[in-house]
């Protein structure tokens, strides 16, 4: 069908992903600036996502990993990027394609993404519920109390866009 053709809610969808990539980008060369960090929730089920076999294990749909204080290695490719993370005092590589990501986050500005993904043969998929780590580091609680706090948030949803 012609109309399904230009599916300005994917095409938002990657644009925005965009904005992810070029926000780790910078992060990669010059560090989080400020109080910034990034909450970045994605599919572990997703078939390109490399995890550990332990955490996939713990977290079988999704998960959000926090790029604050102790990351290395953070390594972006055009469609995924590469980090080094720490869990249990454990270093552990993830590989996550753009495309897996359903949430980004950065508390320090109020700043919000959410994304739809799609599992291979679905048309439109709902983001699975995901896991935060069970211990943030103090300034990240601090962001959540804030954010919480009535402040305005600057989430955007894609929801108005999409074929239902």
């Amino acid at each position: 069908m012609a109309q399904d053709r230009l599916r300005y809610d994917r095409m938002i969808d990657e644009a925005l992903r965009g904005v992810v990539r070029t926000a780790l980008i910078d992060v990669g060369k010059r560090g989080l600036p400020g109080n910034h960090h990034f909450y970045i929730t994605f599919r572990t089920d997703h078939p390109d996502v490399q995890i550990a076999d332990w955490l996939h294990q713990q977290y079988p749909e999704a998960m959000t990993i926090v790029l604050q204080y102790q990351f290395w290695g953070l390594e972006i490719e055009e469609d995924s990027f590469a980090v080094t993370l720490s869990f249990n005092n454990q270093q552990e590589r993830l590989f996550v394609p753009f495309a897996a990501i359903t949430a980004f986050h950065d508390p320090a500005v109020n700043f919000g993404l959410e994304f739809q993904t799609r599992r291979e043969g679905e048309e439109d998929a709902k983001p699975p519920k995901a896991s935060v780590p069970a211990k943030l580091p103090e300034k990240a609680e601090n962001a959540e109390k804030n954010s919480d706090s009535g402040k305005d948030e600057k989430v955007i949803t894609l929801d108005a866009f999409r074929k239902k």
